[in-house]
């Protein structure tokens, strides 16, 4: 069993930056990967970063060059640093991780979820 709690998030001018944390609990060495997702109003829930236990990162298209995603493995966090933001960055980012549940599977949990503002 794995839970995340994420913090940071906000408002934030056009051209600013924020930083979003999600701390991992329970299961953390089974963990792999863990990521962002992003839901903005009407429309879907879109990937928008994800880092493996090895360090390699996948990004969107929008958000690439802009933000960078980083794990912690000894504390069992991943931030997302957010720079240059948009107001169509404007969303609830929802952390995410997978994690062996056995031999055969694996199960993904998500975080609660933290809205981010962007102002033109």
């Amino acid at each position: 069993q794995v839970e995340l709690v994420e913090s940071g998030g906000g408002l934030a001018q056009a051209g600013g930056s924020l930083r979003l944390s999600c701390a991992a609990s329970g299961s953390t060495p089974s963990i792999n990967p863990m990521g962002w997702y992003r839901q903005a109003p009407g429309q879907q829930r879109e990937l928008v970063a994800t880092i493996s236990s090895g360090g390699s990162t996948n990004y969107a298209d929008s958000v690439k060059g802009r933000f960078t995603i980083s794990r912690d493995i000894a504390k069992n966090t991943v931030s997302l640093q957010m720079n240059s933001l948009k107001p169509e960055d404007t969303a609830v980012y929802y952390c995410f991780a997978d994690y062996r549940v056995n031999n055969y599977s694996t199960r993904r949990v998500w975080g609660q979820g933290t809205q981010v503002t962007v102002s033109s």
